[in-house]
């Protein structure tokens, strides 16, 4: 990679509900402990078990790396993918610092999750992540939409039910 890369780090999404499901897995395994009753209990320690699954899951350690030549997504020990500028087929981009980076496969291709974008998991410092990829990939492969939501429903294909008798 040259001299000049960039990191940004996948972070949850929802952490309070992840913090949420620990707290309120913790009070019922007290409650179910204080009354000795077994439903609580379980209830409790499986809402801590899911909180805790999500605030550790090994995808918020993933990261993509932004150098002159191209991205790379990769967790700790390996890397996913990586993509040249010059190999992106296509960015969508919407005004709210959402994009998809389209690598010409799914599993070559990156969505920025921007301002109230419906996405899993969230990007440390994705607006920075934004600019970086429009500054490096060609305008000609840009295409501005007013919302990456809107965008993927107007191409999504019309499937009309049939009528009656059909």
């Amino acid at each position: 990679m040259t001299a000049a890369t960039t990191s940004f780090r996948f972070i949850p999404r929802y952490r309070g509900l992840g913090l949420s499901a620990v707290g309120l897995g913790g009070a019922l395994l007290v409650v179910g402990g204080i009354a000795t009753a077994v439903a609580p209990i379980l209830a409790g320690v499986v809402g801590i078990g899911m909180g805790a699954a999500y605030l550790l899951s090994p995808a918020w350690k993933l990261v993509v790396i932004v150098d002159d030549t191209g991205f790379e997504v990769r967790s700790p020990d390996k890397s996913r993918f990586r993509l040249a500028w010059g190999d992106v087929v296509k960015v969508v981009a919407a005004p709210n610092a959402t994009c998809f980076v389209d690598g010409g496969a799914p599993e070559r291709s990156l969505l920025v999750p921007g301002v109230g974008a419906v996405a899993p998991y969230d990007i440390r410092d994705k607006a920075k992540l934004y600019e970086a990829i429009l500054a490096h990939v060609p305008a000609s492969r840009i295409e501005r939409v007013e919302s990456l939501e809107a965008a993927l429903a107007a191409a999504a294909p019309v499937v009309t039910p049939p009528g009656p008798g059909g």
